[in-house]
């Protein structure tokens, strides 16, 4: 009896043997595959957020380019680059400035010295021009173009002293929208015969003074030339004539005439027919509602003086600045 049972205890054992066997093999083939199914999501999880900050760069680079060329170029849609300047017919003002997509630019009268005064929200309005080592066209010359830095650091390009801007709401090349905005902004031309200035005026004394050569604050318009020199009349001219200047020029380095060689682009906002030459002693001076005109020698050609409104006599308004205000001698 004891020899039957002995082979069947042995089967037995065997059995549960090889059952505990196969538990035990099952249990590692779960663990496996849940740690595959962990190590999945896992590998789906960092994926998702490898995807999200690539997107996120992308984004962040196209926004930057996106506002580095809207800070030179109002029209960053057009992918022809800038490079330079050149003269372009208009069908309103004639040879105009722009850049050598067609783009017009102008002058602000309120840069009346070597510097923009044109910044912040103004700045959006105009933006800057500039570009390094500009092209020049046909009909400029390299010498009037020049580069100034801004309060902020940038660079900016001028054109015979002054800083050239784009207007916001000049949509394509030709359009001169610009022009004439608050009387202070102007196309900007290679043959103007003269400019507009806005600022305070200080005589040679460093006094403030005012449009009519009195003492008192507050921003001036008056007549310069192309390079942004002040301009000037002597009150004891008469109609057309210059009775200041001496026949030999003797004293034409106090109060030099203001000699051309004829009456070229006047901004838009003065009548040009008010405009006229004369001939001092064989130089041809202009003439402006009947007033010749003059630098004063002590400005030293330097843009944004105007010592000349003191002079000789502080107040006695001598010699004065003009605008449109001045009236016919």
């Amino acid at each position: 009896m004891e020899m039957l049972l002995f082979p069947t205890l042995i089967h037995t054992a065997f059995i549960l043997f090889f059952t505990r066997q196969a538990t035990i093999s099952s249990d590692w083939q779960v663990i496996v595959l849940n740690q595959k199914i962990k190590y999945i999501e896992k590998m789906k999880t960092l994926k998702l957020s490898y995807l999200i900050i690539i997107a996120a760069f992308t984004v962040v680079s196209v926004l930057a380019v996106s506002c580095s060329k809207s800070s030179s170029d109002p029209n960053p849609d057009d992918t022809t680059k800038v490079t330079g300047v050149q003269l372009s017919q208009n069908t309103t003002f004639g040879n105009i400035l722009t850049d050598n997509k067609g783009r017009s630019l102008y002058f602000f009268s309120n840069d009346a010295a070597t510097a923009s005064t044109c910044v912040e929200g103004c700045a959006v309005v105009w933006p800057v021009f500039y570009v390094e080592n500009p092209s020049v066209g046909t009909g400029l010359a390299a010498t009037d173009f020049g580069v100034i830095t801004r309060a902020d650091g940038s660079k900016q390009t001028t054109y015979k002293g002054w800083p050239l801007y784009y207007y916001k709401d000049d949509a394509k090349g030709g359009d001169t929208n610009g022009d004439g905005i608050g009387g202070i902004w102007f196309i900007a031309k290679a043959d103007y015969s003269v400019m507009i200035s806005n600022a305070q005026l200080v005589g040679h004394d460093d006094v403030q003074y005012n449009d009519q050569g009195i003492a008192g604050t507050g921003s001036s318009k008056y007549l310069v030339d192309a390079n942004g020199h002040t301009l000037y009349l002597f009150s004891r001219d008469t109609h057309d004539t210059n009775t200041f200047t001496r026949a030999d020029f003797s004293n034409d380095a106090v109060w030099p005439v203001d000699v051309v060689a004829n009456v070229g682009s006047i901004p838009s906002t003065l009548d040009k027919s008010q405009f006229s030459t004369i001939n001092v002693f064989g130089k041809t001076q202009l003439v402006y509602k009947g007033h010749p005109l003059y630098f004063f020698g002590q400005d030293n050609a330097t843009r944004g003086n105007t010592k000349g409104v003191s002079f000789p006599t502080p107040g006695a308004a001598i010699w004065k600045v003009l605008n449109g205000n001045t009236p016919v001698l």
